[in-house]
């Protein structure tokens, strides 16, 4: 593991690209309604019962990483999460991702999940969080 000097993030490769910053995920939240604050800390405490990881802030979003960055919090919206969730292909046959894309230049598929309700966080939608951090261990 590499530690980045500037920021102490923690990295499988040397001098890995990553995105150093002052932002907390505090910042993230300030502002946002009670009922996005609720459904992130639903969240993340229904996503550490599957297994540990850390909370990364970049510029533009909240990164999910074990060993490696498996997700992301794309978007906190007025009422809503919008959750990334990294494969290395795509997985089309389901009923929870409203999007599915191919990232440029590599095999990663990033599926998109809209969360409106704690109720979305469903048997099907833990199966793909599971995966999704048992690819990044």
């Amino acid at each position: 593991m590499w530690n980045c000097p500037k920021c102490n993030q923690k990295f499988i490769h040397v001098n890995q690209n990553h995105s150093c910053n002052e932002r907390t995920v505090d910042d993230f939240l300030q502002g946002k309604s009670e009922r996005t604050i609720e459904l992130f800390h639903y969240f993340i405490a229904e996503y550490k019962k599957l297994g540990d990881f850390v909370l990364h802030p970049a510029k533009s979003r909240i990164a999910f990483a074990a060993k490696t960055r498996f997700g992301y919090i794309h978007r906190l919206g007025k009422d809503f999460l919008d959750v990334v969730l990294t494969f290395d292909k795509p997985y089309k046959d389901n009923f929870c991702f409203y999007r599915i894309g191919e990232v440029p230049g590599g095999k990663i598929y990033q599926h998109y999940l809209r969360v409106l309700y704690k109720e979305d966080i469903n048997d099907e939608v833990r199966k793909f969080m599971r995966m999704a951090l048992e690819s990044g261990i």
